[in-house]
This record gives C-alpha cells, sequence and structure tokens, in this order.
C-alpha cells in the first residue's frame, strides 16, 4: 500500500470455532500502517504496531449465545504512528514508502501466561533497579527465581502457585511516608507534525476510542486529553465516538485539560491570541462538557512566555504542567513543583512530572526515575506520572496498567495509584507554602532555530493577527454608530479557529512537513480573503455617509486609524487612473478622517547621492548616511551630536552562517553557527537613489547571498517619520545557511528590551553564566531595544521573531534553510520590512512601543468623493504607558463591547479612557468576559478612571 495520507479499506470475515468456546478470542492486525477496526458501522480500536496494539479482543471468554461468525471493516493508513519519513523519523516524508499488512490472525490470548509475564518483568525489573544494597532487589530475585522453579510451562495448573509467590511480595506494603505517584493516562497528539491536520483527525479517533475501550473494562483509568480542537473535529467526524466520550467525561475518567484550542506555540502567538486559545478553548469545554478546565496543560511546547500566568489567571486557571524544560541542552531546570511568577506578579502552581516524560509506559525504570529524580524532595511527596504512547498518539494500553496495579502500593517502590490532575494539585496546593518561586520566563535551552524557521508562516501568523484586530475594530465600531449594522461572529469565530490552529507547537514554530507548511498557507490566505471581505463591510457601515458619491464634489481619501493614539505619517494614495501619490495626514486614534487638500510636513525628506556612491538622506527628525552596499554608516538624532553607529562599524549589515545542528534540523540553530560569520559583500546593484525628497526618500541596492541568492532592498525615509524603514526582497536559494541582519550601536548596557505579549522582558548582552550563554538566540515580537541612560537604538520589525543582542549589537534572524522535515523550507521569494529608530531618553518617553504597531498596522486608506471633511475618534487612552489593544463584541451581550487594555511601560499609573460613543455602563471582567464582583466602573465626563501596576492586562465590558 502507497497512498500516502490515505487510506484502505478492508473487509474482514470471521469464524470462530466452536472449539474454543470458554476461551479468550483476538482478532490480530499487524501492519506498519495505523489502523482502525470497525464494527456495525462505528470505529471500535485503534490498531498501532509502534504503540503495542495490535489486537482487537472478540470476547474475553467465548459462549454459546455470542456469535461465531461476524465481519468487521479494518481502515488502514499509509503512515506510521510518525508520519513516513525517509530513512529517519524526522526526514522528509517518503513518496515511495511502501506499508505492508504482514499478519490478520484469529487466536485464541492465554489470559494466564500473560499476567505471570507481567509478574516476572515487574519482580525482574525490581531486582535488577533497585540496587544491590536494597534488600528488596533480593527479595524480588529470590522470588522470581522461586517462579521459574515452581512454573512447568507444559503444565497450566501450576500457573496459580507462581503468581502466589508474586502476589505476596506486591502486598507488601509502603510506610506512609512513601512518594506517591498520580498516574494519568495520557495521548500527546500533535495537531499537525510529520502528518497533516486531516490525518490528525484519524489519530485522534484511532487513540481515543482505544481509551474509551480500556475504560470500559478498567473503571479506575483516568484520561487526561487537551486541545478543544481535536475534541471539534472529533464531534464533527466521528459522532457516535464523541457521544461515549461526552459519557466518560461525565463519570470523570475522560478528563478535558488545559483550556486552549491547541496546544499553540508558548513564544510566538501575541498576547491577544493566547488570550483567545483560552476564550475559544474555555468556551468549548464549558459549552460541551459543563466545566472550565483548572489546568492548563502544555507539555511538549519550545519555552514559556512570560506573560503566560496572568493569562492563565485571568481565564479561571491557577494550575500549570508541562514538561519540556527537562530537554534543557545547557542548564538543569532547578524545580519539578514550584510557582512560576510572570512580569506582572501573578503566580500559578506548576509542576513538571519528575519523570520527564509525558509518554511514560509504566515500567519500575519509570516510577524509580520520577522518584529519585524530584529536585524537591522534602518540600513534596507528590508527582505525576502521564503514561500512554504519545507524538503521534496512540495512548495507554493494557499491559501499562496492569503494570501499575502490581505497583499499587508494593514496599521498595513509590506508591502508584491512578488519579486525576485535580487530585495531585489540590495536594500539592496544600503543601505549598514552602514551595521557591521562578520569576519571568521558562526559557528552552534547545530549538531556538524555531524562531526563524517557515518564514513565509510566521508572516502569515503576525498579518492575520493585524487583519483580525482591525476587522474586529471596525465592526464593533459600525455596530455602535449602526444598529442595522450586523457584527460578523461566526465568521470571526471561524477565522480566529484558523489562526489558533495555525498557532499549534509544531505550524507556527516551522517543525512541520511541508504538506502541513501548505495546508497552513492556505489558511493564512483563506483569512486575507474573508478578513479584507469583512473590513470593507465593517468600513461601508461605519462611513456610509462619506462613502456616497456626491455631485460635484473632488476626488478625496477617507483614511482610518485602528490603533489608540493619533498618527501623522505619509500615506500612498490613488492619484490619476494607475498612479499613486504620496500624501501626509494625521488621523485621530481609533477613528477617520477625510483627507482633500494633504499637510505639509515641518521640514521635507532630502536625499542627495555623494561623489562616492553614498546616499545621505535626511527629514529633520533623523539624518543617515548609506554606503553604495547600502550599510548605514551613519545614523544621527538631527539637533543632537550623537552618533547611533558604533566607531568604525556598519549598521545594516548582513550576515551568512553555516546552519548545521545535530539532529533537530528545523528546530535548532546551535551555538557554533556563530563561529561560521560571513559578512554578505558581494554587490549586484550598487546603492541608487529611487525617491528624491518630499514627502518620501528612497534608495534601492541589491547583494548577492551565498551561492544562488539575490537580495534587494528599498531603505525608505518618510517625512516626520523618527524611524529608518528597510524593505526587503529575498530570493532564497539556501541549504542549512542562517541569514541575519546586524546593528551594531554606539550604546552600552548590560541588558536589552526585547517586547514580549502584553509588555516587555530584558536578557543580558553577556555570556557571564551558562544560563546567559544558552540565550545566544532568542524571541522577540514586534521591537527589540538597547539603551544607556538618555538614549538607545531600537530595531522593529513587521513579521520576524528570531533576534539577538550581544555586547552592543543588535542582530535581527531574517531566513533559515534547513532540509528536515521539510526539504523545501523557506526555499523561494520573502518579503520584510524592519526598522531602525534611534532615540533620547528611554524607548518608552520615545515611543518605541507606538512606532512599532505603527508599522505593523498601517492606515487603511478609502477613495470617495465626500464634500464632508469630519474627523472622529472613538476611543482614546489618557497615559502613553497604557495601550488600547483589543475591541470586540462581547461573546455573550451583542449590546455589549470588550475593550482590553494593558500597561506598557512596566510603571503603576492611573489612565482615562475616553470614548465618543454613548456607553450607558462600564465593568471590569476578566478574560472569558465574565463580570468581575464590585467591578462596576463609574461613568465621569473624563470617561472611565483605570489604575494599572506594571504589565497589568485590564477587559472590560462596556453596555451600549
Amino acid at each position: 500500500l502507497s497512498s500516502r495520507w490515505g487510506t484502505c479499506w478492508f473487509k474482514v470475515e470471521l469464524s470462530i470455532p466452536t472449539a474454543w468456546a470458554g476461551r479468550e478470542v483476538h482478532f490480530i492486525w499487524e501492519s506498519d500502517g495505523e489502523g482502525m477496526v470497525w464494527r456495525d458501522a462505528q470505529p471500535v480500536q485503534g490498531l498501532t504496531k509502534e504503540g503495542e496494539k495490535t489486537s482487537y479482543i472478540l470476547t474475553s471468554s467465548l459462549k454459546e449465545t455470542e456469535p461465531h461468525s461476524l465481519m468487521l471493516y479494518v481502515e488502514l493508513a499509509c503512515n506510521g504512528l510518525f508520519g513516513a519519513g525517509k530513512g529517519s523519523m524526522i526526514a522528509p516524508p517518503d513518496p515511495e514508502k511502501r506499508f505492508t499488512l504482514s499478519k490478520a490472525e484469529l487466536v485464541v490470548f492465554n489470559r494466564d501466561v500473560y499476567e505471570l509475564l507481567v509478574d516476572l518483568e515487574i519482580l525482574l525489573d525490581m531486582a535488577k533497579l533497585l540496587g544491590e544494597e536494597d534488600q528488596r532487589s533480593f527479595q524480588a530475585l529470590y522470588t522470581a527465581n522461586q517462579m521459574v522453579n515452581v512454573c512447568d510451562v507444559m503444565d497450566p495448573s501450576t500457573f496459580p502457585a507462581a503468581r502466589d509467590l508474586a502476589a505476596e511480595i506486591f502486598s507488601q506494603r509502603n510506610g506512609e511516608s512513601q512518594h506517591t505517584i498520580h498516574a494519568m493516562g495520557h495521548c500527546h497528539i500533535d495537531s499537525a507534525w510529520l502528518w497533516p491536520y486531516e490525518e490528525t483527525i484519524r489519530k485522534c479517533a484511532r487513540s481515543w476510542v482505544t481509551v474509551i475501550r480500556l475504560m470500559e473494562h478498567n473503571p479506575e483509568l483516568t484520561f487526561a486529553c487537551s486541545q478543544a480542537q481535536q475534541f471539534e473535529w472529533v464531534r464533527s467526524v466521528y459522532p457516535g465516538l464523541y457521544a461515549r466520550i461526552q459519557d466518560f467525561v461525565a463519570k470523570g475518567q475522560f478528563i478535558p485539560v488545559g483550556g486552549t484550542w491547541v496546544e499553540m506555540d508558548g513564544n510566538l502567538p501575541s498576547g491577544e491570541s493566547m488570550v483567545r486559545q483560552f476564550l475559544q478553548g474555555q468556551r468549548f469545554f464549558q459549552e460541551q462538557f459543563g466545566r472550565l478546565c483548572s489546568e492548563f496543560w502544555l507539555p511538549d511546547t519550545f519555552g514559556y512566555s512570560a506573560q503566560l500566568p496572568q493569562l492563565m489567571r485571568g481565564c479561571g486557571i491557577r494550575r500549570f504542567l508541562t514538561q519540556k524544560l527537562s530537554w534543557n541542552l545547557v542548564n538543569t531546570f532547578p524545580h519539578h513543583t514550584f510557582f512560576w511568577e510572570g512580569i506582572d506578579g501573578s503566580r500559578v502552581l506548576t509542576h513538571f512530572p519528575p519523570g520527564d516524560s509525558y509518554g511514560m509506559h509504566g515500567q519500575v525504570e519509570e516510577v524509580l526515575k520520577t522518584l529519585k529524580n524530584n529536585k524537591d524532595k522534602g518540600y513534596v511527596n507528590h508527582s505525576a506520572f502521564l503514561f500512554g504512547f504519545g507524538d503521534g498518539g496512540g495512548g495507554p494500553t493494557q499491559k501499562m496498567l496492569d503494570r501499575m496495579k502490581r505497583m499499587r502500593d508494593t514496599d521498595g517502590l513509590p506508591r502508584v495509584q491512578l488519579s486525576t490532575p485535580d487530585q495531585l494539585f489540590s495536594i500539592l496546593e496544600k503543601d505549598s507554602s514552602h514551595l521557591c518561586t521562578w520569576v519571568g520566563e521558562l526559557f528552552l535551552e534547545l530549538h531556538n532555530g524555531t524562531y526563524t524557521t517557515q518564514a513565509q508562516i510566521k508572516k502569515g501568523n503576525r498579518e492575520c493577527e493585524r487583519i483580525l484586530h482591525d476587522v474586529e475594530v471596525l465592526s464593533t465600531l459600525a455596530v455602535a454608530r449602526d444598529s442595522t449594522f450586523q457584527y460578523p461572529a461566526s465568521q470571526l469565530q471561524q477565522l480566529w479557529r484558523l489562526l489558533l490552529l495555525n498557532q499549534f507547537h509544531d505550524v507556527l514554530p516551522g517543525s512541520c512537513i511541508q504538506l502541513v507548511v501548505e495546508d497552513a498557507l492556505q489558511y493564512y490566505t483563506e483569512i486575507r480573503r474573508a478578513g479584507a471581505v469583512l473590513q470593507e463591510e465593517a468600513v461601508q457601515g461605519l462611513c456610509r455617509d462619506l462613502l456616497q458619491p456626491e455631485v460635484g464634489s473632488t476626488q478625496s481619501t477617507l483614511v482610518l486609524n485602528t490603533l489608540p493614539w493619533e498618527r501623522t505619517e505619509v500615506i500612498s494614495r490613488s492619484g490619476p487612473p494607475g498612479a499613486e501619490t504620496l500624501a501626509m495626514v494625521t488621523v485621530p486614534s481609533m477613528g477617520y478622517t477625510i483627507v482633500r487638500e494633504p499637510l505639509l510636513p515641518p521640514q521635507l525628506v532630502t536625499v542627495w547621492k555623494q561623489e562616492d556612491g553614498s546616499v545621505v538622506m535626511e527629514n529633520g527628525v533623523i539624518a543617515v548616511c548609506l554606503d553604495a552596499m547600502g550599510r548605514l554608516t551613519s545614523l544621527q538624532l538631527v539637533g543632537s551630536e550623537r552618533e547611533s553607529v558604533a566607531d568604525g562599524c556598519c549598521a545594516n549589515q548582513f550576515a551568512l552562517f553555516d546552519d548545521v545542528p545535530l539532529y533537530w534540523d528545523a528546530w535548532d540553530v546551535m551555538d557554533y553557527h556563530l563561529e561560521t560569520r560571513k559578512p554578505v559583500t558581494t554587490l549586484l546593484k550598487p546603492l541608487n537613489v529611487t525617491l528624491g525628497g518630499g514627502l518620501r526618500g528612497s534608495a534601492s541596492f541589491s547583494l548577492q547571498v551565498g551561492k544562488s541568492s539575490t537580495l534587494t532592498q528599498e531603505i525608505i525615509l518618510d517625512a516626520t517619520s523618527p524611524y529608518l524603514r528597510f524593505l526587503t526582497q529575498v530570493e532564497w536559494k539556501e541549504a542549512h545557511k542562517f541569514l541575519k541582519v546586524e546593528f551594531p550601536v554606539q550604546v552600552r548596557s548590560t541588558n536589552a528590551t526585547y517586547e514580549i505579549q502584553f509588555g516587555h522582558l530584558q536578557r543580558p548582552t553577556h555570556r557571564n553564566t551558562s544560563w546567559d550563554w544558552a540565550r545566544f538566540e532568542v524571541w522577540a515580537h514586534k521591537w527589540l531595544d538597547l539603551s544607556e541612560h538618555g538614549f538607545g537604538v531600537a530595531l522593529l520589525n513587521d513579521c520576524k521573531y528570531g533576534a539577538s543582542a550581544l555586547g552592543n549589537v543588535l542582530s535581527l534572524s531574517l531566513l533559515r534553510a534547513p532540509k528536515s522535515p521539510d526539504a523545501m523550507a523557506d526555499i523561494g521569494y520573502h518579503e520584510f520590512t524592519y526598522a531602525v529608530m534611534p532615540h533620547q531618553g528611554s524607548f518608552q518617553e520615545a515611543g518605541v512601543i507606538q512606532c512599532a504597531y505603527n508599522l505593523n498596522f498601517p492606515l487603511h486608506t478609502v477613495p470617495t468623493s465626500s464634500a464632508q471633511c469630519p474627523t472622529w475618534s472613538a476611543f482614546s487612552v489618557s497615559s502613553p504607558a497604557v495601550v488600547l489593544e483589543t475591541v470586540k463584541q462581547a461573546e455573550d451581550r451583542p449590546e455589549a463591547m470588550v475593550v482590553r487594555l494593558y500597561e506598557a511601560h512596566g510603571s503603576t499609573v492611573v489612565a482615562w479612557l475616553q470614548t465618543s460613543l454613548l456607553v450607558k455602563e462600564a465593568m471590569l471582567c476578566d478574560l472569558l468576559e465574565q463580570p468581575v464582583k464590585g467591578g462596576c466602573l463609574p461613568l465621569e465626563p473624563g470617561g472611565v478612571r483605570l489604575s494599572f501596576t506594571p504589565f497589568h492586562v485590564l477587559s472590560l465590558l462596556l453596555v451600549l
């Protein structure tokens, strides 16, 4: 079979011999493709050789009344548990790979022999692993030896005596002080990775139907299951299975956890995207199962933003489970149970299963590791143990359960009890008063390449976050201005869910196969297309009167601003047919204006080329000098003698690095890549002036990068702009190379500042300790900044995430070229913009945060012929420290809107939210949009008064 990502169906007709009466009968199926048994038109059992599931139990004791002839169907997928890689797990899928059915048999299963073998396995592992200094190891070995002596394999009547010997050992109880392991069934299923989204739906069904079948035979089994998206897939495609899942959720065995739409990347989604992960996830679990999740569950993500604790708390979650930091390449994380404190001071109780895995098999070695590896002995005597095949699905097996039954309370081993996340965390909470606290991000010292790999996915994510922000702002304002306008709630939910799906922790990071990349890019195309339609409808609803053609009126431009501050910028607008003209406009905060006669800036941009081929540009705010290769030789604030570029250096210097990780190709960039730096110096077209000044000046050049790639850049300076933009186009054809752009600046500071979700944090610019050294490549959102007292330089970007600051050199990571698991990763055309912004004072005072937003959220222009010249603003905020991030319709109250603000400077501040809308009532709410007790806010002439502490996120319900 070779129809990759397709499935084949086998009709299986079975006839059980009458001579097998009273026997346990299994249908055996072994193939290297994943399978699913269907019976009576319903899925009943997943079959995965790699997941140790190769049999379907037809009967535990064949009775005369049971059917002896029956028909099954087996759906066989042309992929294994980990896809179809060629030669290695993470290699690109092999189009020639064949999948073979090697065994299809009807067999009698000897339960007595099986139980005897499990007894011996546990005893021999105890003998081997408890060590010579432990008398229990000798007792286990002695008992196993006795069992062999007693047991005659040809005489089943000797088996009970042998089993009694084992039972005697297993029944010798522990003392009261013994560590308790809370075992929970688990099946981590990557929503896409080495297989496409479509295959994940089948993986969920195969895995979960097997879990349900296990629960029917093992009522003590509990199973923790995350990702609302996967529940929704099964609900849509396998309704019969979903109904059974709902039954076991009600019984408390099948336990939804996590509270998010998918197990998303923990670094790159915006703050608002992370809120929506919880909002969509928690609402789904509430609607479907009548409960919210109380634990955030993210065991396999490549690092955790320092803003997550506040977002969890805002969504009703105070507990967090992961284990990924056990993968750290350099430093061992010092805790397994601790409080994690975010940048605003919010704390959540955090637990890493000390066995450092979410895919245990219930073996003695694993429970002993869980005990011995626990970093918080003395403080904590309970820990989680997640058992079941994972990543590609699979889940728990009967053998895992049978092993753990024997270790339930056996002297010499930790107690093993089947438990739930709530039981574990409730016990940890009672004993939490002496736990340590970790402050700031949980940085994974591995997989740093995922901040850069698959640049088109990164760009799609940033663009679609902007599109959905703008559609929500404009649609909400349209509803407020025009009661006939219908807020597109269901379309927006659909588009958000597509975006949230693509934020899964192997998609947005770029660590997936080519087929997943194609799916992800298609979803971004759909969001862009639908978003453009919704935006146009919202603008029509908001500005209908202004967009009606009027006889005799002159051509003008409607300009809309979706950000919460006034902006004065240069825009392009339609001129004569086929021509674009530039105009300078001032647009109020979260509002619009109509422009007929453009403004004149206090100073126009001047551009001149010097005899040596260099180009000088100035706009009254900044002055720059560029050499023939487009490098900045000088960058100054006008009126200041202060040079931003380090002496003897050039900024905007491209550098190419060899990028050959040890194994995880798309995931990792290793520290040794820094030793291979080669400046890009091959000039194809020297710098030439492309716009001679006025409202905008620009100059362009082209470079050859590596062996066969080209880079073209237009360097743009707009009138009044405090930053210089670099519009960059790359035709990228490299293999195992890493392209960065560097800005050596004349600034000295031991820390650089990086934007994260709803705030920022500092990271060292030195490599003093191993913890500093491990952060040679880090992530940021729209900006990073290096400042000393009174002066600094910021780098802004519109779609990049990888960055670093070493000494005085700021670097932005642009493109990688890994070959696994996608052999074509990043090959092709790329377009992106970054900017450099020197500033006096702190980055807060200089408006770096606002400038980075402006770069990412362009003004919207709509041609019109209105005779009116109104200017209208919906919202403004009195303090530059507070950002109004989100305006949307409330989920359950069409007459109300939700506005979300955050403190961005790291300060304690009082701010007034001012609005021109007719608001009847204002109240604080949580991130799930539930009103906060005692949260009613008075409506005063100055607006609504709000108090913020550093990086605090506040949400308000405004009733119109």
